[in-house]
């Protein structure tokens, strides 16, 4: 295949009042026609700038200050600026990282394919609009004539990302940059997403430049993958080649601290320390501080990439020169023993229920006209039933809009349930109002999603942690609460010292564990982990989770975690329960649910998941539909109008949950007791 972008030292710096940080710092790579390359790495590596470099999109502090870029053999660099406008969506096209900031909320669909197609194509009219109906029909979007004329916000988001893929694909573009296109998606969605980037890759022969930190995503979208760190390429390599067996200490990593149930009895391996900051300037190795292997000459030598006899490039002094490693094996022998398939945490037998949840059901009404007058009902959770007992995990997982995150706080009472019952230590919290609701809830805590949003900005971390403790009457004196603050740091890992600075000062892995800290102030029986990994990088994420399987192991704290992670499920959860459209469809422990699925929507669910296995090829069980509305949920079974299976009963009564294994309960009429 020949090289239709080549990208040769290229050079981007960005002035800062820090210093000048070199986010690019000479990299260089090929995508062939037709070829889709991967770029991987942590964040701050600068994988997304290299998509900015290539279409002359950066922020006004960015400058590329060497190297070349061509398209084509026409260097991108040289163009003027009208010129690249030409460029831009119509030879290389870009899908953002998220569709709801990207898409204009104030156009229609139909509107903003429109634009692509004014600038960059003579078609108008009737043509026109016979284009856009054929690229809503090609990203698979139902009703693509209705779906014209409405706007973003009236889309789900795996909606908003199939029209920000027909915006990119409206004029045919010979190279599409996809930056993290499926990290917001669930993984159902996110299988249907990049099966058609695949199928439209092969009808049209484009090149896709995938940039992502998914490496379940790479094993199956790339042929080749680039890892970055620090601004420099240090691994190039076929995907055969790296996922059969990566070169660098650093890509060894990454797949050490993937999280799944081959590792669930030991710990997860961390890449100690962090990125090293960009407006540094590098005497040696980049990774030189963090890497196991390294030695003299890795801080006083630059290293090159050095090109193995089968293609691979690594950048890495175990590879050239006399110091070269000998084999594989060498390497593979520092990499730690990987755990076994005993339970997270080895933690005792599940006893008597510290949460017991019956028939939960959160509804919200709608209300219309101008008196507000209530014409219907979001059944955001329909009587869900759970167990959680003392120093164990229970995952629940699904798709967005399920209900997960509004079960979690209505088992919380931060939302008022509708009906049903939740007990805690056989205290009903339902009935519980003011001063006594209030004195119970140190007893159970929320980890939110994003670190970044829940921690009060103007607030330094001491009176972060300080507010729940008083509030609660946690500790009676000042100096009982900064012991206890000193203590809490320690047991996340931060030292005393970070107690005295702000949220914006910590990286996301450090806010998460100050977010930890906060919730363990108030010495929790329950904690309420909201995706609490899903912002986070991979090397990070091993760090939280653990720390939270630790902090589960020395206090016995239970979790409710919500998540749709399978792999940090396999890894950190004892009992799993799926949800759909409010309601449990399927729970159980981990190895029953995840290795015998019986609901045909856990079924689809796992099938969609991303893995790293190049044997064979995954069958993918396809959902048709989108996920109904709650506000008008179909009926009998929620699932029949998307189930392969369904029959004519399933659209009469929802169906019982009948125990098909031990502890291993489902909700299908295919499963009914006879």
């Amino acid at each position: 295949m020949s090289a239709l972008l080549e990208i040769k030292d290229l050079k981007t710096w960005l002035d800062s009042s820090g210093g000048t940080v070199r986010a690019i710092d000479g990299i260089s790579l090929e995508v062939a026609r037709g070829e889709t390359f991967a770029i991987v790495g942590e964040s701050g590596c600068g994988k997304s700038m290299t998509a900015l470099s290539v279409l002359r999109l950066l922020p006004e502090a960015g400058q590329i200050v060497g190297g070349a870029v061509l398209l084509g053999g026409e260097d991108l660099l040289c163009l003027p600026e009208a010129a690249m406008r030409g460029v831009r969506g119509r030879r290389i096209a870009m899908i953002f990282q998220e569709p709801a900031t990207s898409l204009n909320p104030v156009l229609t669909v139909g509107r903003q394919i429109a634009e692509v197609l004014e600038r960059h194509t003579a078609l108008r009219g009737e043509p026109m609009r016979k284009r856009m109906l054929e690229l809503l029909q090609a990203v698979g979007i139902p009703d693509p004539a209705r779906r014209l004329g409405e706007f973003s916000f009236q889309l789900s988001g795996g909606m908003k990302q199939r029209v920000m893929i027909a915006v990119a694909l409206a004029a045919g573009p010979d190279l599409l940059i996809a930056d993290e296109p499926t990290t917001a998606l669930d993984v159902t969605i996110q299988a249907q997403v990049l099966d058609l980037l695949s199928d439209l890759q092969r009808d049209s022969g484009m090149a896709i430049l995938l940039i992502t930190h998914d490496l379940g995503v790479v094993a199956q979208m790339a042929h080749k993958v680039a890892v970055m760190y620090a601004g420099q390429i240090i691994e190039v390599a076929t995907r055969a080649q790296f996922f059969g067996e990566p070169r660098h200490p650093y890509s060894r990593k990454l797949f050490e601290a993937l999280p799944g149930s081959e590792r669930r009895g030991g710990e997860l391996a961390v890449i100690r320390g962090q990125v090293p900051p960009l407006t540094t300037g590098f005497r040696g190795c980049r990774f030189a501080e963090r890497c196991d292997w390294a030695w003299e000459r890795c801080h006083a030598e630059v290293p090159g990439l050095t090109a193995g006899s089968d293609g691979h490039l690594v950048r890495c002094h175990l590879y050239d020169g006399a110091q070269a490693v000998k084999s594989e094996s060498e390497i593979a022998a520092r990499g730690p023993a990987a755990g076994d398939d005993s339970d997270a945490g080895r933690s005792a037998p599940p006893g008597a229920a510290l949460l017991s949840v019956r028939e939960l059901k959160v509804h919200f009404a709608i209300r219309k006209g101008l008196f507000k007058r209530s014409v219907g009902q979001v059944r955001a959770v329909d009587g869900m039933s759970l167990d959680i007992a003392a120093g164990r995990t229970l995952a629940l997982v699904g798709e967005s809009g399920c209900g997960k995150t509004t079960a979690g706080k209505a088992i919380l009472q931060l939302i008022r349930p509708s009906a049903g019952s939740v007990q805690f230590e056989g205290q009903e919290l339902t009935s519980l109002r003011g001063g006594a609701l209030r004195r119970r809830r140190a007893d159970f805590q929320l980890i939110f999603q994003d670190p970044y949003a829940s921690l009060n900005p103007r607030m330094r971390i001491a009176d972060i942690l300080a507010e729940g403790m008083q509030a609660l009457h946690v500790a009676d004196s000042g100096a009982e609460r900064a012991a206890r603050m000193d203590r809490m740091l320690a047991q996340v890992g931060l030292n005393a010292e970070a107690k005295l600075r702000y949220p914006h000062e910590f990286s996301g892995g450090q806010r998460q564990r100050v977010a930890i800290a906060r919730a363990l102030a108030v010495k929790p029986k329950l904690i309420v982990c909201d995706e609490p990994t899903s912002a986070l990088d991979v090397s990070v994420q091993a760090q939280i989770l653990n720390l939270l399987k630790q902090l589960q192991r020395d206090l016995g704290l239970a979790y409710l975690f919500i998540t749709h992670n399978i792999a940090v499920v396999e890894y950190l959860a004892h009992e799993v329960a799926v949800m759909y459209l409010g309601r449990i469809v399927e729970r159980g422990s981990v190895g029953a649910v995840l290795r015998t699925p019986k609901h045909p929507y856990t079924q689809a669910l796992l099938s969609a998941v991303p893995t790293l296995d190049q044997t064979g090829e995954r069958k993918i069980i396809r959902l048709s539909g989108e996920l109904p509305s709650p506000a008008n949920p179909p009926p009998g079974c929620h699932f029949h109008p998307r189930c392969p299976q369904a029959m004519a009963a399933c659209r009469l009564n929802y169906p019982d949950a009948v125990n098909v294994g031990d502890s291993h309960e489902v909700s299908c009429l295919l499963y009914t007791a006879s």
